[in-house]
C-alpha cells in the first residue's frame, strides 16, 4: 500500500503541531535562561528529550500513521458506498438527454421490466422531457405516475469535475466535467391517498330554504297543506340520506343538514337534482315550491362551515332563489336558477330597511351618493331619490358622476343651473374623496360590484356604506355595507327607492324633475314595462306619478337620435341565429356617443323576433367590448354573463371584455351557449 502520499489540509496541519510547539519550548527555554542561568540549563535538558520525541513520532511512526488513515478512508468509503447503493430513496445520475448513467438498488429494483430494463426518465415519467431536462438550471419537482403509483420526483443538475469522484468512493464510470441530473423517487401513492381519504370525511355544513312557503301554501287548499310540506320534507330527508348525511329542521321552512366532503362531487355531477324533485311536487297547488341551498366546505372548523353555507345561502337568496350555491373560502359555484323569482307581495321588508337607513342617515352629517360606472337612467333616478331623502332630512347630499352618458344627460340637465339645487350636487370622484370624512355615509345605488362602481376608492374612505341594488349578487360583492338592501325581484333601483321614500318619513315631498328621474328610470329598465315588472312595478310608477311625473314629458326626453335609430336598426339587421334560438349581433360604434345604450336596446328588439330565446348584442366603447344580453324567460342571461366576467338579472345582463375583439367576444359568448345547453342549463 502506498502511503508516500503527502497530507495536506487540516490533517496535515494536526500532525505539524509536536515540532511548532518544539519551537516554541526553545523559546520559552531560552526566556528561562535569560532570567536564570541554572534553570534555563535545566529546562534544556527536557527540551532536548521532547524535540527527539517528537522527531521520532513524525518522522519513524509517520508510515504508520498514514497506513491507519488510508485503512480508515477505505473503510468510509465502503460504508459510504453501501448507504448510497442500498438507499431506501430511489436515487439515480442521468444525463441531458435522460439516459440512465448510474442507479442505486432501490431504483434499479424500479426500473427493471419483463424485456430488459428501462433506459431512460423520460421513459419511466412522460413529464420530464428532454427538452425539460435540457433546460434545467436549478432543483426542481414533479408530481407524476409509473406503474400506478404516484411520485414527487426531485431533479438537481450537478456537474462532476475530475477530482470529484476517488476511486471506490462511488458510481466511478461517470463522465467528467459534464453537466449530469441527480434524480430522487419520493412515494406519495400512501400518503395521497390518505389525505385523500382525510378530505373525504370532513363535513360540510349545509341550509336548505324554502323560498316561497307562504305563497305556494296560500295556492293550494288548507286541507292539503299538511300533506305537501310532507312531501317535501320527505323528498329532502331522502336525498340527503341516500349520502349518509343528516337533516334539522329549524324553522317551518329552513332547515340545516351535514354531509361528508366526498359527496360533494356527485352533487355537483347530478347539477343538484333536489332543486326540480321539489319543483315537481304538485298536489293541486299552483305555486311550485323551489329551494334555495347553500353549502359551506373547506373551513378549519365546523363554526366555519357552517358561517360559510351562511353566506351562500345570502348569495343564493339575493341571487333570486331556486339555486344552490358551493362556497369554499374564496371560491364560489353557481348551480340551478332556471325559475323565474316569485314576486314579494308584501312591503314588510322595503319599511324595516327604511327605517334602518332613516336611522342610519341621521347620525351622519353628510350623504355621498353614487351609481354605477356609465351611469344609466335608473342608477340617477334611484341617486336622486336617495337625494331627496337626505335633505328632507336636513342632511348635505352630493352625487357622484364622473362620465355623463348621453342616456343620463337630458335628465341631469334638469337639475344644472336649477336655483332649488346647489351648484355642488353632482360631484367627480377625485372631489368627492376630499369631502369624505367619519361623519360622512356613502349609499351605493343599482350596483353591488365595487370593481364597477363610479368611484371605487369611496369604499375604502369612507367607514359608513349602505347599498341599494336589484341585480342578483355575484361572487363580487360590497362586503363591508353596514346596511344592505338587495332584492332582484324589483324591476329596478328606482322602484327600491320609490318604496323606500314611501316609508322612511311622513310628508316627504318630490319635485316633479326627481319624480320623472325616477319613474324614467323604471320605464327605462323595464322596457316600457315589458320585462320584468311585477305589481309593485307598478305601485311605484303610481306613486311617482301622483308625485308629479309627466309621461309625455319623460317620453319627449328620451327620443332617439337618427344616428342610434340608425345604429340600432342596423344591428337588427345583421343579427345572426345561433343554435336557432340565439340571436347574436353587433351594433355598429362609429359616429355613436354611447354605443352601450344603443346595443341595449338593440338586444330588446331582437327579443319580438319568434323563435328568439335569447340575445347578445356587443358594441365598443373606449377599447373594451360591452355584452348587453336579454331573455324572456327560458335563458338565464345572469349565468350565461357571469362566465363572462359580468352579472346582471336573470333576463337582464350584461358584461365587459377589456382588449378583446369583436370576433373572439362572439366566439366566448358562443362557446358559454353551447356549456349552457349541454348542461341543461336551457330550459
Amino acid at each position: 500500500m502506498n502511503t508516500g502520499k503527502k497530507i495536506t489540509g487540516q490533517l496535515g496541519l494536526y500532525l505539524q503541531w509536536p515540532l511548532l510547539l518544539s519551537i516554541m519550548i526553545v523559546v520559552m527555554n531560552i526566556a528561562i535562561a535569560m532570567i536564570d542561568t541554572t534553570a534555563g540549563l535545566a529546562m534544556f535538558g527536557f527540551t532536548i528529550l521532547y524535540f527527539l520525541i517528537s522527531m521520532f513520532l513524525y518522522v519513524y511512526k509517520r508510515k504508520g500513521i498514514m497506513a491507519g488513515l488510508v485503512e480508515f478512508s477505505a473503510d468510509y468509503a465502503w460504508i459510504q458506498r453501501k448507504l448510497l447503493m442500498d438507499l431506501h430513496i430511489p436515487y439515480a445520475i442521468v444525463d441531458e438527454s435522460g439516459r440512465i448513467l448510474w442507479a442505486n438498488t432501490k431504483f434499479s429494483g424500479l426500473i427493471q421490466e419483463e424485456k430488459g430494463k428501462i433506459k431512460t426518465i423520460t421513459a419511466m415519467f412522460p413529464d420530464v422531457t428532454k427538452e425539460y431536462l435540457s433546460d434545467l438550471e436549478e432543483s426542481a419537482s414533479i408530481h407524476s405516475t409509473f406503474k400506478d403509483s404516484l411520485y414527487q420526483v426531485e431533479l438537481k443538475p450537478v456537474v462532476i469535475e475530475k477530482d470529484d469522484i476517488k476511486p471506490g468512493t462511488g458510481p466511478t464510470a461517470l463522465p467528467k466535467d459534464k453537466p449530469l441530473i441527480t434524480v430522487y423517487l419520493f412515494d406519495e401513492t400512501e400518503i395521497l391517498r390518505l389525505s385523500q381519504e382525510v378530505n373525504d370525511q370532513k363535513m360540510v355544513a349545509g341550509l336548505i330554504y324554502l323560498d316561497n312557503y307562504e305563497e305556494a301554501l296560500a295556492s293550494v287548499e288548507e286541507v292539503r297543506r299538511s300533506l305537501l310540506m310532507a312531501l317535501i320534507e320527505r323528498k329532502i330527508s331522502k336525498y340527503i340520506s341516500r349520502m349518509n348525511g343528516i337533516v334539522k329542521k329549524m324553522e317551518k321552512d329552513k332547515y340545516f343538514f351535514a354531509i361528508k366532503n366526498k359527496y360533494v362531487e356527485e352533487l355537483r355531477e347530478q347539477r343538484f337534482s333536489i332543486l326540480e324533485e321539489v319543483k315537481a311536487v304538485n298536489i293541486g297547488n299552483e305555486m311550485s315550491i323551489t329551494l334555495s341551498i347553500g353549502l359551506g366546505r373547506g373551513g378549519s372548523t365546523y363554526s366555519q362551515n357552517y358561517e360559510l353555507a351562511r353566506m351562500a345561502m345570502d348569495m343564493a337568496l339575493g341571487r333570486g332563489g331556486d339555486q344552490a350555491v358551493l362556497k369554499e373560502q374564496d371560491k364560489i359555484e353557481y348551480f340551478g336558477g332556471k325559475s323565474q323569482q316569485q314576486e314579494k307581495t308584501t312591503r314588510v321588508k322595503a319599511r324595516v330597511k327604511a327605517h334602518a337607513l332613516r336611522e342610519l342617515i341621521e347620525t351622519k352629517d353628510s350623504l355621498m351618493i353614487m351609481g354605477h360606472k356609465l351611469g344609466d337612467v335608473d342608477s340617477f333616478g334611484a341617486a336622486m331619490g336617495i337625494y331627496r331623502i337626505a335633505t328632507s332630512l336636513n342632511k348635505k347630499a352630493h352625487i357622484v358622476i364622473n362620465d355623463i352618458t348621453s342616456s343620463v344627460r337630458p335628465m341631469m340637465e334638469r337639475f344644472l343651473n336649477n336655483p332649488d339645487y346647489p351648484d355642488d350636487l353632482f360631484l367627480t370622484g377625485d372631489k368627492a374623496c376630499d369631502l369624505v370624512d367619519a361623519n360622512t355615509a356613502l349609499v351605493v345605488v343599482d350596483v353591488n360590484r365595487p370593481s364597477i362602481t363610479e368611484a371605487p376608492e369611496l369604499l375604502t374612505l369612507a367607514k359608513t356604506i349602505v347599498v341599494l341594488d336589484h341585480h342578483r349578487q355575484s361572487s363580487e360583492i360590497i362586503t363591508n355595507a353596514v346596511l344592505s338592501y338587495v332584492e332582484p325581484y324589483a324591476s329596478s333601483a328606482c322602484e327600491m327607492v320609490a318604496e323606500v321614500l314611501q316609508y322612511i318619513a311622513d310628508g316627504i315631498k318630490i319635485k316633479p324633475q326627481e319624480a320623472d328621474a325616477m319613474y324614467a328610470g323604471i320605464v327605462i329598465d323595464t322596457n316600457n314595462f315589458n320585462n320584468q315588472a311585477g305589481v309593485r312595478t307598478f305601485e311605484a310608477a303610481a306613486y311617482l306619478r301622483r308625485s308629479g311625473a309627466d309621461i309625455t314629458r319623460v317620453r319627449k326626453m328620451f327620443r332617439e337620435e337618427m344616428s342610434d335609430y340608425k345604429a340600432k336598426a342596423e344591428a337588427v339587421r345583421q343579427a345572426d341565429v345561433y343554435q336557432g334560438a340565439f340571436a347574436i349581433s353587433v351594433c355598429p360604434s362609429e359616429g355613436i356617443e354611447n354605443p352601450t345604450i344603443v346595443a341595449a336596446q338593440a338586444a330588446n328588439e331582437l327579443l319580438e323576433i319568434k323563435g328568439i330565446k335569447a340575445s347578445v348584442v356587443m358594441s365598443r366603447y373606449n377599447n373594451t367590448i360591452y355584452l348587453s344580453a336579454r331573455s324572456i324567460d327560458e335563458v338565464n342571461v345572469q349565468v350565461m354573463m357571469e362566465r363572462l366576467g359580468g352579472g346582471g338579472h336573470r333576463t337582464v345582463a350584461g358584461a365587459q371584455l377589456p382588449g378583446a375583439a369583436i370576433e373572439e367576444a362572439k366566439e366566448r359568448v358562443k362557446q358559454v351557449i353551447k356549456e349552457m345547453i349541454e348542461k341543461g342549463e336551457v330550459s
